[in-house]
């Protein structure tokens, strides 16, 4: 009866590892998302960043060349 016991104590441990392996591996994966979430978002706000400054130096030029008239 002991043999039984010690198999079944490494077959439940062996078992509770690979599960805790893989629930690991899931979260890597979700916060791996998440983070590329972000950084898209983060390129996203750049691009209108710099389109927006572009669209006010614009204006400001335009507004200069009406003043020097």
């Amino acid at each position: 009866m002991d043999w039984i016991q010690l198999a079944a104590f490494f077959v439940g441990n062996a078992s509770l590892v690979l599960w805790f392996r893989t629930e690991s591996r899931n979260d890597w994966r979700h916060m791996d998302n998440h983070i590329r979430t972000i950084q898209e978002e983060m390129k996203d706000f750049h691009a209108r960043l710099a389109l927006q400054d572009q669209e006010f130096k614009m204006r400001m030029g335009n507004l200069e060349e009406k003043g020097r008239k």
